[in-house]
C-alpha cells in the first residue's frame, strides 16, 4: 500500500509549485531524504522538473528502467515510464496548506527549509525538528 505525499516549493510570488509522490511519503523516508538531500532551492526545483514521481530518491539521476530502478534514484512517471508528463502544479499558498488529499505534505521555503504536515493535522511542523523528535 502506498503512503502518498505532495512535495512543494514556495515561489517568490507566494504561490506553491508541487508534485505528487506515490510511495513512501512518511517522515522516515521522504521526510528524511528531503531534509538531507534536497536542501537548496536549485535542487528542489530540479525535483519539480521531473513532474510526478513514484519514488523519491537521494538523487535525481538519469532515465532508467521503471521496473528495475537504480537504488537511491528518483523514479519518475514521465522520464522513466514514458507516461504523459504531469508537470508540477501551481496553486495559492492557502490552497496548498489547507486543501490536500495525501497523507503527508512537504513544503520547502527558500532561505528557511522544509516543513511537513500530516493528513488531519491542523498545523505545519519544521521537518528537521519532527525528524529529531522521532529519534527520541
Amino acid at each position: 500500500m502506498a503512503t502518498r505525499s505532495n512535495i512543494g516549493i514556495l515561489n517568490q510570488d507566494g504561490t506553491v509549485s508541487y508534485i505528487y509522490c506515490h510511495f513512501d511519503g512518511y517522515l522516515d523516508h521522504n521526510g528524511r531524504i528531503l531534509n538531507e538531500y534536497y536542501t537548496t532551492e536549485g535542487k528542489v526545483r530540479m525535483l519539480m522538473d521531473l513532474g510526478d514521481i513514484s519514488i523519491l530518491g537521494e538523487n535525481i539521476g538519469e532515465k532508467q528502467d521503471f521496473n528495475n530502478r537504480v537504488k537511491g534514484t528518483c523514479l519518475a512517471y514521465h522520464r522513466d515510464r514514458g507516461e504523459e508528463k504531469n508537470e508540477a502544479r501551481t496553486c495559492s499558498y492557502v490552497d496548498y496548506t489547507k486543501e490536500y488529499f495525501e497523507e503527508y505534505v512537504y513544503l520547502f521555503t527558500p532561505g528557511f527549509g522544509w516543513e511537513v504536515r500530516e493528513s488531519g493535522a491542523g498545523y505545519w511542523a519544521d521537518l528537521n525538528k519532527a525528524l529529531k523528535i522521532m529519534e527520541i
